[in-house]
């Protein structure tokens, strides 16, 4: 999931939180979690003066900012001494699932 300005947003895209008048989480909600972004909604969303959603995956990337494969790298590099330890194997895979899951999709390094 990602935050982003809804000047970056896309049809295509899935809303990752239910969306509220305000950004305020007790208003009046304006589109459900789940929802696929089209031209007609964000021009909606633009009209009632939305400045951010979520959305899921993580699908802008900003610069200087690390991508997956580098997070799994470093993952790697920091559980590299301890792997024969069954409950850190448990959560280095946990950890890799959330990061694989919060940036949207795959790494070239799980393709191999």
């Amino acid at each position: 999931m990602q935050k982003i300005q809804l000047t970056y947003s896309k049809p295509g895209m899935t809303l990752a939180r239910d969306l509220f008048r305000g950004d305020s989480p007790i208003g009046i909600p304006i589109c459900g979690k789940g929802t696929e972004l089209t031209d007609a909604l964000i021009a909606r969303f633009e009209n009632m003066d939305v400045h951010t959603i979520y959305v899921e995956g993580h699908p802008i990337h900003e610069e200087g900012e690390s991508t997956l494969d580098d997070l799994l790298l470093k993952l790697d590099s920091r559980f590299s001494k301890t792997l024969q330890e069954p409950l850190n194997v448990m959560l280095h895979d946990i950890y890799k699932a959330y990061f694989i899951k919060s940036m949207g999709g795959e790494s070239d390094r799980i393709k191999e």
